[in-house]
């Protein structure tokens, strides 16, 4: 199988871009097309080596490391067809390869969007789907609920069409499910009629967000707010449709140089150097951040709107709590960063989703608000994110698949009632184990 793809055959030490995780595969592969994809997982499960596809490296956790075989999906990366449905939606396919950045312009392009999506843009379509990626919105569910379909590649190199109609056991492992049904190759997607956002992003003290949060959540069509550790001040941000023949109020391009550019990244990574150096000043440096903050609106189109520019690295762990709770956890979670004093520049990440039925969702069966804490690489991250995970487990948090966590699959198969299932069909995609690792084992439980 050496001559297959374009990808080397010695080993080579891949990392992922929180540097978290680092593997040194047996093999990498870049299939050109679905035959060559095929004859790569056909030849790992014969020979006995595992085989994980790999995206962007935006995953936190260990779910692409493999020693055996590694894939890349780039060239699979294409628009495939659209095809409208009477209700002005559309059916899209593209290759599980695509990155949502050429996603979002090929969809705009063609005057169509995604209806919901998450604030980053560099991972690919597989990668996004299979590990849970959200974006926020009380009535809207996160992108694997987008999706419609699936073109997987089984164990045995078996290429199947699944859908809720066909195969719909393996269409939920499939759409979310850590690669676990087998590699996706192409992946269908329903989508809307392209759309513009009014964004509005304004400072408000923390007690009265947290005393109105569900008029906040529930009157606008995406809602967040970021928290600034040590402050009782956050940043909320609201994004709502506005109709065609509403003004354009574009940002002006020096306010998001300043704003996006300088004061979110620039600036901000220095500031975090600076807490990295001397974190007893981090307090008074995330009150100067948050007071300096002030409004802004604009106009744009969706994808424009929900996506920021984010060069800053960092660690993350989120989890999705029941709705109602999050003011209680965010209330613990101030406790505690008050009594210990833990140098924290990064603000949480309050987000929210509405319940879904897919199988192995965060929101699965529950209106959810997330819950993501972050710190600066080159800071301690492990006490803080323990005493975050003990707060939501208190109201049975389930932890984003893509990051930083410590639970296993003994907690949650009582988080996930359909865990079973998912692992009944896991069993008979999977039967040689090929698509295991040791973070996969970890989460859903070893294969028996």
């Amino acid at each position: 199988m050496a001559g297959l793809g374009d990808g080397p055959t010695t080993p080579r030490v891949w990392r992922n871009w929180a540097r978290t995780q680092h593997a040194a595969p047996q093999r990498v592969a870049q299939p050109r097309d679905l035959g060559e994809l095929v004859q790569e997982v056909a030849s790992a499960s014969a020979t006995g080596r595992r085989l994980r596809a790999v995206g962007a490296g935006h995953s936190f956790t260990g779910a692409a490391v493999t020693d055996g075989v590694q894939i890349h999906l780039d060239h699979l990366a294409s628009f495939e067809r659209v095809v409208p449905r009477p209700d002005g939606t559309a059916h899209v396919t593209v290759g599980a390869g695509m990155r949502l950045t050429a996603l979002n312009a090929g969809l705009a392009a063609r005057g169509l969007a995604m209806r919901n999506l998450g604030d980053i843009d560099r991972q690919t379509v597989a990668g996004a789907i299979s590990t849970g990626t959200h974006g926020t919105g009380a009535r809207l569910g996160g992108l694997a609920t987008q999706v419609v379909g699936c073109r997987v590649v089984t164990a045995a190199g078996d290429v199947v069409e699944t859908s809720r109609a066909h195969d719909p056991g393996l269409f939920e492992l499939a759409r979310l499910g850590l690669g676990t049904a087998g590699v996706l190759a192409a992946v269908t997607l329903e989508v809307v009629p392209a759309f513009r956002l009014r964004a509005h992003e304004a400072p408000m003290p923390l007690p009265a967000l947290l005393d109105g949060l569900d008029a906040l959540v529930d009157d606008n069509e995406h809602f967040e707010f970021f928290w600034f550790p040590h402050t009782g001040n956050v940043l909320t941000k609201r994004n709502n449709r506005v109709d065609d023949d509403d003004d354009d109020q574009p940002l002006p391009a020096l306010r998001g140089l300043v704003d996006d550019e300088l004061l979110s990244n620039g600036l901000f990574e220095l500031t975090c150097r600076l807490a990295a150096a001397r974190p007893a000043v981090v307090p008074r440096l995330n009150a100067v951040a948050s007071r300096v903050l002030s409004a802004r609106t604009y106009t744009g189109a969706s994808s424009d709107v929900f996506v920021a520019s984010r060069r800053v690295r960092f660690r993350e762990m989120e989890y999705a709590v029941p709705r109602e709770r999050v003011p209680d956890v965010l209330r613990e979670v101030g406790t505690w960063l008050r009594g210990t004093r833990e140098p924290v520049p990064f603000p949480l990440e309050v987000r929210f989703a509405a319940a879904d039925d897919v199988w192995l969702s965060t929101a699965h069966g529950r209106a959810t608000g997330y819950v993501a804490v972050h710190q600066y690489h080159r800071m301690p991250h492990r006490r803080y994110f323990d005493a975050v995970e003990r707060i939501v487990a208190q109201v049975d948090g389930r932890p984003h698949w893509g990051k930083l966590h410590g639970l296993d699959h003994t907690r949650l198969a009582a988080l996930y009632p359909r865990l079973a299932d998912a692992n009944r069909v896991r069993a008979r995609a999977d039967p040689t184990g090929t698509f295991r690792n040791d973070y996969v084992d970890q989460v859903l439980g070893p294969l028996p």
